[in-house]
């Protein structure tokens, strides 16, 4: 995602730019965001837009509901589908029009995130939805993780879940999501941060003669992002927890979701999404084409050869073991079990995939910027 300064580069600039159309990055903060209060007509709580074309427009996450596949997308378009390959149809009265970019489901409990950080859940496997969370970005706000895009949701059960996105920003919900809480995972503690009323009234900002707008070599180092976008969340057989982010940032969690470790994967670019196996088995995949896997959360890696530079979005595994990953210029990679090698084919449209359900050997129903679509090589 980030090159040198800018965020989106290379083939993620398809997706991830519409994903993350993020300002200026300001100082970092470790209390909550103080929400604005969305006007009446704020598109971040208008129902989504019944569109004639909905099937080919931009879809990012897809997920498997029990029932029905549930995809989602720009605009807040949620689809569904029984047979999880045609026969898709628009959900009505989606309370957004904000992008969605990632869903989960727990049994019949389905979550939704997105652009304004919005959260929304269904508790009918997908076919009415409720707005849980919204926070609009705000100038006068110095916390950059107001109003961040969430770009990825996990949930252990219909309870406990976390989403994940810009600047650091990782959420956690106890209740079904009905309330989140910020979590430290930079580990920088809360000493130095302002409190929610000092923030609310302005006091987090230095003065011009404090100390603090000075800037040693430390914090001008580019070559790790103090407060890098959180991509992917996945958890391993064992119950731990493993996100991976930019610049080949990584954190792992052993106790839940409690406290974090943050590591750094071999390899400085960008993971865009990451699954979880048996064990503490994780498979990361992103920038130009890169994988990596471990046995044990992180501590030691292998790469994997794609024989490709285009990028990985999305990805997911079977119930035969296979695994499937979809990227840039419609790329489809898949191999039969952990040890077989990643074969690669094309999916028709030559379009950027961002993510993929797996139906069965050799069948699958992919989404990205041209919708939604069956594909069997």
């Amino acid at each position: 995602m980030k090159q040198t300064t800018l965020r989106v580069g290379g083939i993620a600039a398809g997706l991830l730019a519409l994903v993350c159309g993020l300002g200026l990055r300001a100082q970092d903060e470790t209390a909550a965001p103080v929400a604005v209060v969305p006007s009446a007509d704020d598109p971040s709580i208008l129902e989504a837009e019944v569109m004639p074309r909905v099937m080919s427009s931009l879809i990012l996450d897809i997920v498997d509901a029990g029932d029905r596949a549930v995809a989602v997308g720009e605009r807040g378009h949620i689809l569904v589908s029984e047979t999880r390959r045609d026969g898709w149809r628009q959900i009505e009265h989606v309370p957004t029009r904000s992008t969605l970019t990632a869903v989960t489901a727990v049994g019949p409990r389905v979550f939704a995130v997105g652009h304004d950080s919005i959260v929304l859940r269904s508790d009918d496997g997908g076919l009415t939805w409720a707005r849980k969370r919204v926070v609009l970005f705000d100038r006068n706000n110095p916390d950059p993780r107001n109003g961040a895009p969430l770009l990825d949701v996990l949930f252990t059960d219909a309870d406990h879940g976390f989403a994940v996105g810009a600047y650091a920003t990782l959420l956690r919900t106890d209740d079904g999501g009905e309330s989140w809480n910020y979590v430290d995972i930079l580990n920088r503690g809360d000493a130095a941060a302002p409190t929610e009323e000092q923030l609310a009234q302005g006091a987090a900002a230095p003065s011009l003669d404090d100390d603090s707008w000075n800037f040693d070599a430390a914090d001008l180092d580019l070559d790790e992002e103090t407060d890098p976008h959180l991509n992917g969340i996945a958890r391993t057989g064992n119950g731990n927890l493993f996100v991976v982010a930019e610049r080949g940032a990584a954190f792992r969690s052993l106790d839940g979701g409690a406290t974090w470790q943050r590591i750094q994967l071999p390899y400085e670019g960008s993971m865009f999404g990451v699954i979880g196996g048996a064990g503490d088995h994780v498979l990361c995949f992103g920038l130009r084409g890169n994988v990596f896997e471990s046995d044990d959360l992180g501590s030691t890696w292998n790469k994997r050869e794609t024989a490709t530079e285009l990028s990985l979005m999305g990805g997911a595994t079977g119930a035969d073991g296979s695994t499937v990953l979809v990227g840039g210029n419609g790329i489809v990679l898949s191999r039969s079990s952990d040890s077989a090698h990643f074969l690669a084919t094309t999916h028709p449209d030559s379009a950027v995939l961002s993510s993929v359900l797996v139906l069965g050997p050799g069948e699958y129903t992919v989404v990205g910027e041209t919708g939604v679509s069956f594909f069997q090589p």
